[in-house]
């Protein structure tokens, strides 16, 4: 459970570079202890061949496409002459929307993906949909961006391994799972909104006009990893009902434990609470005032994976259905229209 933890702990991965069985065996503990306690978590010393710069100005190139190209690859639900409904883009929505003040362009996997025929509720939605993009000329980095995602991918999935043996599972224990993944990689912008625009946060046990871009959530999946920008924002809650600032860690990523995995541990893994503040709000044009990027990754397993918790108890439940349930209460999929994500 939770603890009364006052910011978050620094894990070193590098054991999944050396292959040391003896230092596998130790991060293995490790992801344990934290995910057990904070639930989140700083890894330093990943293995990627990208770094901060590169992937935050692939975000900057991205969001700053004029709003009609960015448009053309709207989810029908805010453009309604489009097909995609599950990946592209959405845009920041109106103030009044105090949780989704940001604007954001979503990819799954680069590879086709089968369409799933079930029962898990309706259609309208479609998780294994293709992935939509820009013209080369206006974004020429798609590649990069799927050669990302298949990074994230990989070392999510070795993440997923230490969480088995720490479990007491073979490595193995969870490969099923990754056939057909759903995992999101997600571009995240939440720009400047002038000062006196801002929804607040009601009832918040330290301040009672806590500005937001993103109210207090858990995720869905089985991990969350999560590249922030060294602009303020991220908020976790800890047990004594505090929240601990996040900042960013230079050559770090931040690691998650999502609600699946929580619910698979038996209750022993801890999906934390957590929440963005606005970026400083900019009350003349001369202030000094930034916009905020993020980007995280949602590891997720195939649509009709049928999950279990490892103890016995508690119902199986197939991932499509649990998302679907957990997609009512995102904003991007609820309009006026009465489009149907259920």
């Amino acid at each position: 459970m939770t603890t009364s933890f006052s910011s978050l702990p620094i894990v070193d991965v590098g054991a999944l570079n050396n292959g040391n069985e003896q230092d596998l065996a130790s991060l293995s503990k490790t992801l344990y202890s934290v995910f057990t306690t904070t639930g989140f978590a700083y890894l330093i010393n990943v293995p990627f061949s990208f770094d901060h710069d590169e992937i935050f100005q692939l975000a900057r190139d991205f969001f700053g496409l004029p709003l009609e190209r960015k448009m053309r690859l709207a989810k029908k639900s805010f453009r309604s002459e489009n097909d995609n409904t599950y990946r592209g883009y959405f845009p920041t929505q109106p103030l009044t929307a105090s949780d989704n003040l940001k604007e954001g362009f979503e990819i799954g996997s680069p590879r086709t993906q089968p369409v799933v025929q079930s029962s898990l509720g309706s259609r309208k939605i479609n998780l294994s949909e293709p992935n939509v993009w820009p013209n080369e000329a206006e974004f020429p980095s798609r590649s990069r961006l799927e050669q990302i995602y298949d990074e994230l991918q990989t070392f999510a999935s070795q993440l997923l391994s230490l969480l088995a043996v720490s479990l007491g599972k073979d490595r193995d224990y969870f490969s099923s799972w990754l056939q057909y993944s759903l995992s999101t990689l997600r571009l995240l912008h939440y720009p400047i909104v002038p000062q006196g625009k801002l929804e607040y946060a009601k009832g918040d046990s330290e301040d009672n006009s806590v500005k937001l871009s993103c109210t207090p959530h858990t995720d869905s999946g089985i991990l969350t990893l999560l590249h922030q920008d060294a602009t303020p924002g991220l908020e976790v809650l800890n047990a004594s009902g505090q929240w601990v600032p996040a900042p960013y860690v230079p050559g770090s990523i931040i690691v998650n434990i999502g609600d699946l995995m929580a619910k698979v541990s038996g209750g022993r893994f801890t999906a934390t609470m957590h929440r963005v503040r606005s970026p400083p709000p900019k009350s003349t044009p001369q202030a000094d005032a930034c916009s905020r990027f993020s980007i995280p990754f949602f590891f997720e397993p195939g649509e009709m994976c049928i999950v279990r918790p490892l103890n016995g108890g508690g119902e199986a439940v197939a991932y499509g259905e649990h998302v679907r349930k957990k997609m009512s209460t995102w904003v991007e999929f609820q309009d006026d229209s009465g489009y149907d994500t259920t």
